[in-house]
């Protein structure tokens, strides 16, 4: 998904550009919008999905999160365009520059998908979404593992990790072809201990599988969600404290 934070003019363009992926695929979505159903315990709950990009996600997590509000945030024009028809309640805003146009405690929970690892400045961001989370509130991140369960072996090799990048105009030294812009990575336990610094608690971790995984792995690569700190995409559930 894309990023909340208004970019650089080189990041912006590059993140405006359609080409780019935009997220880990279904099956982190179906799984992250699966465990955001069961923790919220009645219906009518408001959900921001920040950093919702055109919103194919949210149409994919749709059926789990009928009888819930779900908004749409974005700080690109083009992306909250193309999200409309999918969400119907979109808002631009951004984490930086004054922060979200919404009041203190106004969500019931967050989704912040593929968005960390693309931040400068993640520690502004968690302050921004703990903010608009009411106490309590619920807030469900994912975000590539720095150690996968084939990083491990890449690092071992002398390779460059998967997820990881040292130029937005192409790959070098790791595997892949498609350059997405990760900035930050993050293992289960660097994440868990960055939530709890920033003001949530309850901090649960599970697995999911990422689409890029070739053919031949994606079994091995959905059994090792059984292990979340190998696993391929963390899945994060906090609550605001």
């Amino acid at each position: 998904m894309t990023s909340t934070t208004s970019p650089s003019p080189g990041l912006r363009d590059f993140y405006e550009n359609p080409a780019v992926p935009v997220a880990s695929g279904d099956g982190r979505t179906l799984r992250q919008a699966r465990l955001l159903a069961d923790a919220l315990d009645a219906p009518g709950q408001v959900i921001l999905d920040i950093g919702c990009g055109d919103g194919s996600a949210a149409a994919t997590a749709a059926p789990f999160l009928a009888g819930h509000r779900m908004i749409g945030v974005d700080w690109s024009q083009d992306a909250l365009r193309r999200a409309r028809p999918r969400i119907g309640h979109v808002v631009r805003g951004e984490l930086e520059h004054g922060g979200l146009p919404l009041a203190d405690g106004c969500a019931d929970a967050v989704l912040f998908s593929e968005i960390l690892e693309h931040l400068v400045d993640p520690d502004q961001a968690l302050d921004e979404l703990r903010r608009v989370l009411r106490p309590g509130g619920h807030l469900m991140l994912s975000t590539p593992n720095l150690a996968a369960w084939y990083n491990r072996a890449l690092l071992l090799a002398g390779v460059q990790p998967v997820f990881s990048e040292v130029s937005l105009r192409g790959i070098h030294g790791r595997p892949g072809s498609e350059v997405v812009g990760h900035l930050r990575l993050y293992t289960a336990r660097a994440l868990r201990s960055f939530l709890t610094a920033s003001g949530f608690t309850d901090v649960t971790i599970k697995g999911a599988p990422f689409h890029g995984v070739p053919r031949p792995l994606r079994l091995l690569d959905r059994a090792a969600c059984a292990v979340p700190g190998a696993s391929s995409i963390l899945l994060a559930h906090a609550r605001r404290r």
